[in-house]
């Protein structure tokens, strides 16, 4: 990505934003609420068009890019993006068959705990029942690319654990993961490379030591955040 611009009407959500993300790392975005990460990753995803810079996921522009490019890339949003009525393992089933080279459902089930609300339809399910199955949604197509939006958020301590566990093991099996958060914890464990958005702009980028240079996590990020507001 490199000077990326949206716009929504007045309001400038990204002003100029570059980063990168590299195949077998985990990359953590960072930053407060209405900083822009969201529509950062989704201008990757294909979902919103940038008004000005370029993105590239895969040597592709993603708001461009076709089922083959769509097929090597797994999203996980927000909202998680479930239809209710469906239950997570006919559901994950089906999304599993649309792929030539799938992962082992039935590792993905158990390695999230699914297998305890499999029946379930998705509208009954809690926020962190549902976060497992979106999760799992995401990462069944062995994506070379996993676009992760605060995967472990509303998840117990133990399920915290597993997901993160089950991200690395994607990343280092050589799929470039891009997960946003906002626990500097997350970002800690897991993150090779960290990004920091601020107001539109990324204030910070690198390697956990680059980005904190001596600091906590959560104190070079307030300072760099309470920067770029003041």
């Amino acid at each position: 990505m490199s000077g990326l611009v949206k716009r929504y009407g007045g309001v400038v959500a990204l002003d100029g934003a570059s980063w990168s993300a590299q195949s077998g790392q985990v990359t953590a975005v960072l930053g407060p609420n209405g900083a822009g990460k969201t529509t950062m990753v989704e201008c990757c995803e294909g979902l919103r068009r940038g008004d000005a810079g370029e993105v590239r996921v895969l040597s592709t522009d993603p708001w461009n890019a076709g089922a083959d490019h769509r097929a090597r890339v797994g999203v996980m949003l927000q909202d998680g993006g479930l239809p209710n009525a469906a239950r997570p393992l006919p559901l994950l089933r089906h999304l599993r068959s649309l792929y030539a080279a799938p992962a082992p459902l039935d590792e993905l089930v158990t390695r999230l705990g699914i297998a305890d609300f499999a029946s379930t339809s998705v509208r009954r399910l809690s926020g962190g029942q549902k976060q497992r199955v979106a999760l799992a949604a995401a990462l069944v197509g062995r994506p070379e690319v996993a676009f992760l939006d605060e995967p472990s958020a509303g998840l117990d301590p133990h399920a915290r654990l597993d997901v993160w566990d089950l991200v690395r093991e994607v990343a280092d099996a050589g799929a470039a993961v891009v997960l946003t958060t906002h626990s500097f914890e997350e970002a800690e464990r897991l993150a090779d490379h960290i990004v920091v958005v601020a107001s539109g702009q990324v204030v910070a980028q690198g390697s956990l030591a680059e980005v904190t240079a001596g600091e906590r996590l959560e104190d070079r990020y307030f300072a760099l955040t309470r920067r770029s507001a003041a």
